[in-house]
């Protein structure tokens, strides 16, 4: 006789109830259970999406297992998974000989390099760090690398150190400044010395057969005079630009001012015989209250921006107005290839720049920016693509007692 069953006691049709019972109870606690690891699953997906860096998990073989939602503002390959890393991330067609992910394989550690990904419109840098996944045996399973895209970083800490140059090469400029002054100062006085001698060298000359040496004598000694003079105007525009002291609020001509800076610009005009520099200035004096040296930087800058805009042929026009009893305005307006509609709204933002990669480090605009704040004044931008732009500076004739000494 076998041996009696649950079935045998209570009957076959109570036994399939009850474990049709059981396999519902089952049912539920695993839609349940597999309901909390979706959640968990989703959270953690929201997680890594949620971060910044560009996350991918990548098997042994360097296959690509998972990337997060960043991969996509980098690369556009819809689906990565299952691809080389190397080919995705380098265009390599085999490991890279430097590895991060290598050397986390071999050690069990992190890893950590950096590399610069060369692209047609601007190169990239990443911090790459590779950090192993472990099995519960402890062997590791994946790899999970992280990059770090840190070009502005890298962009910012460039163009600071240009900056620095920058500033350094100004201070060098004023004591090259400061030491002309000494020669060209005794070439000025011989020459005014010469010069009075004249008269008196003129008694000592035959007047019919030395007429023409004296005429020489005389034209050499005004020309040396009026290059010394012209000499001195750029050593004192130098020396008022590069001042780093606190400025002080002066009264100012801009007309003055235009004749000032263009003397400084004179050479750099001169390497571009395609362009016509004219200058329409106000009648009368153009007064305003204002940092000498400061204006003339916004000046020299918006001079070149225009020098820069003009392909090979064109006219940069340099306006002052007295526009009313209140108001002052200073015009720059080039011919050249003109600005974008989408960019216009960003040419006053601090390392922007239009200009090809090593003509401009992008705080020229942003710069003047500040100091026409800082004088209470505006500054707008009209242009086109193709038909040129007009910076237009508007600045108080006056200025309140509060800021008539203004750090630089």
């Amino acid at each position: 006789m076998g041996k009696t069953t649950l079935s045998d006691i209570v009957g076959p049709e109570y036994t399939k109830l009850g474990f049709f019972r059981e396999v519902q109870d089952k049912m539920a606690e695993l839609e349940t259970y597999n309901a909390e690891l979706e959640r968990k699953k989703q959270e953690i997906q929201d997680i890594l999406n949620g971060i910044m860096d560009l996350l991918a998990v990548v098997s042994p073989d360097y296959r690509i297992v998972y990337v997060n939602r960043v991969f996509k503002n980098y690369f556009d390959i819809p689906h990565p998974e299952g691809l080389f890393c190397y080919q995705v991330f380098r265009g390599a067609p085999e490991p890279c000989p430097v590895c991060p992910l290598r050397k986390a394989l071999q050690t069990g550690k992190p890893d950590k390099s950096a590399y610069i990904d060369h692209r047609p419109d601007r190169s990239l840098h990443f911090e790459v760090v590779a950090s192993p996944m472990f099995d519960d045996k402890g062997q590791v399973r994946n790899v999970l690398v992280s990059k770090r895209d840190v070009t502005m970083e890298k962009e910012y800490q460039a163009k600071y150190y240009q900056s620095e140059k920058m500033a350094t090469i100004g201070l060098l400029a004023a004591g090259v400044a400061h030491e002309i002054n000494n020669p060209l100062a005794a070439i000025s006085g011989f020459s005014e010395a010469l010069k009075r001698r004249l008269p008196y060298l003129s008694t000592l000359l035959d007047k019919d057969t030395e007429k023409d040496l004296l005429e020489d004598f005389t034209d050499y000694t005004t020309t040396i005079l009026e290059e010394c003079n012209r000499c001195r105007d750029i050593v004192g525009n130098l020396l008022s630009f590069s001042s780093q002291k606190s400025c002080k609020f002066d009264t100012i001509d801009l007309n003055s001012l235009v004749a000032g800076t263009l003397k400084i610009l004179h050479h750099q005009i001169k390497l571009h015989p395609g362009i016509t520099l004219l200058q329409d200035l106000g009648p009368g004096p153009v007064t305003i209250q204002g940092a000498q040296g400061e204006l003339k930087q916004v000046l020299l800058n918006l001079v070149l921006n225009a020098v820069d805009a003009i392909d090979s042929n064109g006219t940069i026009t340099i306006r002052t107005s007295q526009d009313s009893s209140e108001r002052a305005a200073l015009i720059v307006e080039d011919t050249g290839q003109g600005i974008r509609s989408e960019t216009l709204d960003k040419l006053f933002i601090p390392f922007f720049t239009t200009k090809t990669k090593g003509h401009s480090i992008g705080i020229g605009l942003s710069i003047c920016y500040n100091i026409i704040k800082m004088h209470g004044g505006e500054i707008h931008v009209c242009s086109e693509p193709g038909k040129g732009s007009v910076f237009r500076v508007m600045l108080p004739t006056g200025f309140s007692a509060t800021n008539k000494e203004q750090p630089t």
